[in-house]
Parts: structure tokens; sequence; C-alpha cells
């Protein structure tokens, strides 16, 4: 048996306690994060997104920045080639495994945090069987034998709230320089290369862009075309935004219905709804008022960062 299918509770020894906060892209899971290390100052944060493995792309595939990490030390963020291969579920299982027994040794709490639920999968079964895909249809059923101590904290957002601020993002990450961010990494020559972090939703919708208006040919006039001065280059460049857009929302879509399938298996899922956080975040960012988010910082910390300190804190007693 190779190391990374090695049992924790095949020996004498505890199993290694872990918080793992799960959810949609964009439902919180990293902003969590951050607000329980406030309350939990030895917690360490483990990366289980699958594109923001990589190196690059920080704006696209939306990796938290080191002001927001406030000092918490993160692992596994960036941390691999984007060119080449993919990295599998099998290399995650074992690259994180060792990860989280480092930290676990120094007395610190792991916290495993992304939306990639085939990695959080396979890093934590008991036995992980790399030629089976669990979430495919008729793949059987979930192992709900794990080889950690798991407290897992599952971020829901009510899904008309969640597809409306996902939409909201992607402006938001426009704006940012995300459209500056993929000119810069267009190849010709890979476009329709779909491996690593070639894979992230935007650079296909954006390949697409490019090839018909090359960045280095449109950048002079700014990337983004005006309304009324090139209408087939506007819409072309419309029709990628909808597209990110419309991938994101599938995207979450089947991140929940995997969460939901771990749940269905007896993976002990607390769900907390941030629907009424975010709610209140996107409507008032709607509104556009210079002080739109005033009480969304009140609404999230009692409707989701005090449930979830309590859940956690109990979990770490036991």
């Amino acid at each position: 048996m190779n190391s990374s299918a090695t049992h924790n509770h095949h020996s004498n020894q505890p199993k290694v306690k872990l918080v793992v906060i799960m959810g949609a892209t964009g439902a919180g899971k990293s902003r969590l994060s951050i607000d329980l290390s406030a309350h939990l100052p030895r917690s360490q944060v483990i990366n289980s997104d699958k594109m923001q493995l990589y190196n690059g792309l920080d704006i696209t595939t939306n990796k938290i920045s080191l002001d927001e990490r406030k000092g918490v030390r993160h692992f596994l963020l960036g941390d691999f080639d984007s060119i080449g291969a993919d990295v599998e579920p099998s290399e995650y299982r074992s690259t994180a495994a060792f990860v989280i027994a480092e930290i676990a040794s120094r007395g610190d709490l792991p916290v495993v945090v992304g939306g990639s639920n085939s990695f959080i999968h396979a890093l934590l079964v008991d036995t992980f069987d790399p030629e089976v895909d669990v979430f495919a249809a008729g793949s059987g059923s979930v192992s709900h034998v794990l080889r950690y101590d798991c407290c897992f904290i599952w971020v829901d957002v009510a899904w008309s709230v969640l597809r409306d601020y996902l939409c909201q993002r992607v402006d938001e990450m426009l704006d940012s320089g995300m459209l500056e961010e993929l000119a810069q990494f267009y190849d010709p020559a890979k476009v329709g290369v779909l491996v690593g972090l070639r894979k992230a939703i935007g650079v296909a919708e954006f390949d697409k862009y490019f090839s018909k208006y090359p960045p280095w040919e449109t950048a002079e006039n700014g990337l983004v075309p005006q309304l009324g001065s090139d209408t087939a280059r506007r819409e072309a460049y419309e029709e990628a935004v909808r597209d990110i857009k419309d991938n994101t929302c599938r995207l979450a879509k089947r991140q929940i219905g995997k969460i939901m399938k771990l749940r269905a298996a007896g993976w002990d899922l607390t769900r907390i709804d941030a629907t009424v956080a975010f709610r209140a975040v996107t409507a008032k960012k709607k509104e556009k008022k210079n002080n739109s988010e005033s009480d969304s910082p009140d609404v999230w910390e009692r409707k989701v960062v005090e449930p979830s300190v309590k859940i956690v804190k109990k979990f770490l007693e036991e």
C-alpha cells in the first residue's frame, strides 16, 4: 500500500482533527476561514481549490490576496506550475496529507478550504481509488469512512441569491484587471489546450475573443471595446462575459450536487445558511450607494461566523 493510502486509525494514535470548509464557488469559504482564525489563532489554511493550486491568474481564479489573509498562513495556494500536466486527486491527497501532518505536529489546526470536492474526497477518505470517479453517474456509493477526525462546515447560499452574486463578482473581477491578466496569458498556440491553469473559467471564453481581436492589436485603443465604437467586437466581448457568468453558475451547481452526494453518503456536513448576508451585500451593491455595505459585515458575523465558531470550538473540545 502506498503512503497516500495509509490509514491513521490503524495505529493507536488518535485521528488528526481538522476543519473542512466547503461550499460552491463564491459562497464565502475563504472569507470564513480568515474570520475563524480571529477566534482560532492557531489555525492554518490548506487550499483545496483546484485552479488556485496553480501559480498565476490570481484575479481570474479569485485567489485570496496577501492583505486579505491577515497574516494567516496558507498552503498549496499557487504552489504548482501552471504549465504541463494537471494535478490529479491522488497527488493532491498525498501532498495535502503531508501538509496536514506538519501543521498538526506543531499543535496547530489544519483548515481545508475550497470548492473542489473531488480533491476533498480524495484527501479525506480512508481508502482512495484513483481509477474511480465517485461523482460520476452510476459510480456507486461514496465511502463515509474518513482518515481524519473532521469538522465539516458547508457554507450554503440560496441559488437565486448566489447566482446574482456570481454574476456581480465576474463584473468586479473584470473591473479589477481580469481582462488584462488574461490578455497577458493568451497564447495563440495553446488555444483549445485545456490542461492545468488553462482550465480556469475565463481562459477559454476570452481565448475565443482574443483569437478574433488579438490583445496586441487592440491594446492601444483599450482591451474593452467602447459602446458604439465597434459593434462586432463589442458583441464578441459581451458574449465572452456572458459565457463566463454561465459557466461559473454551472460550476456552482455541479459543486452543490457533489456536496449533496457526500452528505447523502453519511458525511456529517453542518450547513451554514449565508443567504441573508449575501442578499444584503448583493442588494446594496445594486443600489450603488456610498454606504452600500455598512450593515453587511454585522449580518455576516451573526449569521455565518458566530455559528461556525461555536461548531468548531465544540468539535475541538470533544
